[in-house]
């Protein structure tokens, strides 16, 4: 089948943000704003512009930034695209990969309900040789992969979310009653629970916070922030997280306090930084922000460096946090 002009004109953009993309010697901001265009284009209607994005976003993984590999694994499994899949599993499986950027790859293959993942990830969660962020990934992954193919799924009402995102766990499905934010605390809290079902409850609550204007809005951010006492640390990432998709102000003292943090996991200093920089139009965040440019951890510098242009953006009121030109993403 023969290539439009519009077409070529589309790999000629994928070959160059790819190019930027890889380049070491290119800011590591504008390295993510070309990830985030190719994963726009990653997203479109299927076509040789698909692959060859999936495949510029992959072509990254030799990076030696783990917050950069960390990312590109993200946005892999935002594609729902299966041609991710076997450079997802090539991260997973090797042990000499950052274990930040090994988790990342777990979820995003459950976000891309990978049946032919199942086996390996349930051998990884039970493995305890295996990180512990890797083996408590790979145990929702195996859930969330298991629930999108059941009957189960089929049965569930789910409210709408008002966000775009594939989610490591749905919410809680809707019932009778209007969720409890309480209940929903409870639940969040409950280590007894499979992290898949805490993961449920997390993102009920973080819906019930959008938007920011809900009655439900602030109870259910500091709902939310007592998660940061939970002593898995993917699970208090998971939490910085939701956060910065959430972008609300009342969530940033409890971001502010992880990021201060030094003895807190890198994995989730370095969320907290990027969750404050999509709160970059608040006052007083580019300044906490600043603060942390010398950390001694390299991933937390980075996310301040990156969380620091995401603020610009905000603050610039860009439509999206890109590169891609207007004639690719129209």
């Amino acid at each position: 089948m023969a290539v439009s002009e519009s077409q070529d004109h589309s790999l000629d953009t994928i070959a160059l943000l790819r190019k930027e993309l890889t380049s070491e010697d290119v800011p590591l901001a504008r390295r993510f704003r070309a990830l985030f265009s190719l994963k726009h284009l990653a997203t479109q209607t299927p076509g040789p512009q698909v692959a060859a994005s999936i495949q510029a976003i992959a072509a990254a993984f030799t990076s030696p930034s783990a917050l950069l590999k960390h990312e590109l694994a993200y946005c892999l499994g935002q594609t729902k695209n299966l041609e991710a899949v076997p450079f997802l599993r090539a991260v997973l499986e090797d042990r000499s990969e950052d274990a930040m950027c090994r988790h990342e790859a777990a979820e995003a293959l459950g976000a891309l309900e990978d049946l032919s993942s199942l086996q390996i990830m349930k051998q990884m969660k039970d493995d305890i040789n295996e990180p512990v962020v890797v083996r408590e990934t790979c145990d929702i992954a195996v859930d969330r992969i298991e629930w999108a193919h059941s009957d189960l799924r089929n049965n569930e009402t789910l409210k709408p979310s008002d966000f775009a995102s594939v989610d490591p766990a749905p919410p809680m499905p809707l019932s009778t009653q209007t969720p409890s934010i309480p209940s929903l605390q409870t639940s969040l809290l409950d280590t007894s629970l499979p992290l898949f079902q805490r993961y449920r409850a997390m993102f009920a609550l973080r819906d019930l916070a959008s938007p920011p204007d809900l009655p439900t809005a602030v109870p259910a951010v500091h709902a939310l922030a007592s998660g940061f006492k939970d002593p898995s640390a993917l699970f208090r990432h998971e939490v910085a997280f939701v956060f910065g998709q959430l972008s609300h102000p009342a969530s940033i003292p409890a971001l502010l306090a992880v990021l201060e943090d030094s003895k807190e996991e890198s994995m989730v200093r370095h969320e907290a930084a990027e969750a404050l920089g999509s709160l970059g139009e608040e006052p007083g965040v580019e300044d906490m922000l600043k603060k942390f440019l010398d950390d001694p951890e390299q991933v937390v510098r980075e996310s301040v460096v990156v969380a620091l242009d995401m603020a610009a953006y905000e603050k610039n009121g860009d439509m999206e946090y890109a590169t891609v030109p207007t004639a690719i993403a129209a």
